[in-house]
Order: C-alpha cells, then sequence, then structure tokens
C-alpha cells in the first residue's frame, strides 16, 4: 500500500519489505538525530492493522500468544509471539487494548497469515477478528515527542515511543502537522542501536526467542499452555539456545554495508573461514558509524573479532552464550 507521503519532495522510496514508504527524506542523518532528540514522524503506514473484539478476546489471545495477556490494563502496550509446534516464531504482534478491541501492527504482509490462523482458533470463542490496514495507518512518534495526538487515535507508548493507529484518510495532514518527518532508515538505525530485533530481519524459519533475548519483553515464563512452549520451557531450564543475537560495530572505511544474509566468520579465520552465522540488518548511525545486528553460534567467543563478509566487525554481547 503506497503511503501518500511519498509525493512529498525529498522522498525516496525504500526497498524490499518496506516498499510503500519512504527510505528517507534527504537527510539520513538529521533524521536520526531529529528522532533521537524526540521530534520527528516516522510513516510505518505498510504495516498491517489487525484487530480483536468481543468479550472473550483477551481470555482468547492468552491461550495462543507467548504474552501474558488475560489481564492486560487498557492502555498498556506489550509484544507477543506466535509460535509454531516446534517452538519457531512464526507470527510478532505489537499490541494494546483500549478497552473495548485489542489492536496490533504486524510485519508488512504479515495480517493476512495472522488472521487466517487466528480464525481456524476461534471455536466457541466470542471473537471477531478483522483486517484493518486499509482504514488505519501506523505512525511512530519519538520518546521525548510533544505532538498532539488526535481525540479518539489509539496509541501504543513503549520506551521507544508513541505507536499511533491513525485514520488512513488523515494521514498526509497529521504528518504536515506534526513534521519534521523521517525515513524508515533513520528508524531502522535507532531499532539496531537500541539492539530490538525485526521479523524476518533478526529471524529466519527456526528462530527461537532465547536467540533474540525475548524472553520477558514478548515472551512470560509464568502463564498457561501456547503452542511451542514445550521448546520454550526445555531451553529456559537447560540454558542453551543454538545461536545468540549479537551486536556488531563494523569497519567504517567500507563504502558498502554488509547485506542480510551475509556471512559471518572469526578474523582469525579470514574471509574463507568457517561460517558462524549472518548479518541479519546493517545500517549508518549518526554517532556510531555504521553497524549491524547478526545471529551467530552460542559457542562463539563473546570477545572474538569478527568478519562480516570482508569488513571487520568488533561484537558487544546482546544476548548471553
Amino acid at each position: 500500500m503506497k503511503s501518500p507521503l511519498l509525493s512529498l519532495p525529498g522522498a525516496v522510496p525504500a526497498e524490499g519489505r518496506d516498499e510503500g514508504i519512504a527510505a528517507h527524506y534527504g537527510d539520513l542523518f538529521r533524521e536520526q538525530r531529529a528522532l533521537a532528540g524526540g521530534t520527528g514522524l516516522v510513516d510505518l503506514s505498510h504495516r498491517g492493522v489487525v484487530t480483536v473484539t468481543g468479550e472473550d478476546r483477551l481470555a482468547w489471545l492468552h491461550l495462543l500468544l507467548t504474552q501474558h495477556v488475560s489481564e492486560l490494563p487498557a492502555g498498556r502496550a506489550t509484544e507477543a509471539l506466535i509460535l509454531t509446534a516446534n517452538g519457531h516464531i512464526e507470527h510478532a504482534l505489537s499490541l494494546v487494548d483500549d478497552g473495548t478491541t485489542v489492536w496490533a501492527h504486524v510485519e508488512p504482509g504479515a495480517q493476512e497469515p495472522l488472521i487466517a490462523y487466528l480464525e481456524s482458533m476461534k471455536f466457541f470463542y466470542r471473537v471477531d477478528v478483522a483486517d484493518r490496514t486499509a482504514d488505519f495507518a501506523v505512525v511512530h512518534l519519538p520518546a521525548g515527542s510533544i505532538a498532539e495526538v488526535p481525540e479518539g487515535v489509539v496509541v501504543r507508548e513503549t520506551p521507544y515511543g508513541r505507536d499511533l493507529f491513525l485514520p488512513r484518510a488523515g494521514l498526509a495532514a497529521y504528518a504536515a502537522e506534526n513534521g519534521p518527518l523521517a525515513g524508515i532508515l533513520a528508524y531502522e538505525a535507532l531499532r539496531v542501536e537500541a539492539h530490538r530485533p525485526r521479523l524476518g530481519f533478526e529471524t529466519d524459519h527456526r528462530t527461537i526467542p532465547h536467540e533474540l533475548g525475548l524472553i520477558g519483553s514478548a515472551v512470560h515464563l509464568q502463564k498457561g499452555c501456547y503452542r511451542g512452549q514445550e521448546t520454550v520451557a526445555r531451553v529456559q531450564n537447560l540454558g542453551k539456545p543454538p545461536r545468540r543475537l549479537v551486536f556488531l560495530h563494523l569497519d567504517g572505511s567500507e563504502v558498502h554495508l554488509p547485506v542480510h544474509g551475509t556471512p559471518v566468520r572469526l578474523a582469525a579465520d579470514g574471509a574463507e573461514g568457517r561460517q558462524l552465522g549472518f548479518v541479519t540488518t546493517a545500517v549508518r548511525h549518526h554517532e556510531l558509524g555504521p553497524i549491524a545486528l547478526a545471529l551467530v553460534k552460542r559457542n562463539v567467543a563473546v570477545d572474538a573479532p569478527l568478519l562480516a563478509g570482508d569488513t571487520a566487525a568488533a561484537q558487544e554481547t546482546v544476548v548471553e552464550p
């Protein structure tokens, strides 16, 4: 779904999963600094929006999600996952309940398979699931923003800022009144700096929550059964996830950033050494320079110098081995 903000002067379209919104509006680092300083607005209108209504909505979702939501207070934001039977991450939801409706935004295009799964699990529960992507656009305001929220707009308040479920028809007018605009590249740079994983970037078909450090933030260990819980409990008790998320400081002399999937190896073994992981997201940060997140094997030494493709990389621990 193409954003109307792409028609603004200076807007450069994003590619890949973020197609449909702006990568930037002409000055990547200025946009990053604005967000870091608590000003600006990020257009996330390409993300899917799903709602769940009905008096059983929280109790029903509690049975399906990794997060404890049966008593979720109105207005409190949370993150949740849906796992496969083997405990691999299948869906990631950023959600909030407004007192009558659960609102969630998901990765672009993920709303259709998510809704199909939820519909298959309704049984006798009094719930209704709807795709609201055509009617509502997600807009992000950074932490510290003093931008006004229109009356009646549902908000997810998090430590990283506020996500607004804005009526799509009012997106252009709201952006014009609450700029400056920042593109998805600026948003992603701050996400990587904060070590926050993203579905489809830091995950593949076999990623489990422990590998990304999602226990607590998206996975509750003291709730009832849900699909994939056996894997979560086993890894929690044994403490041995096969991989772990790391943060990389990349050599700033390289012109090109390593792309998603670039092999990660020990620097001592050189570019022909055994692959120990892969780059998930690489970005240019306004203060830190080129940085990245990567998934590596659990037993890689936490202080080992690495190579991301041909680029030297120093690692910081995100998930303890």
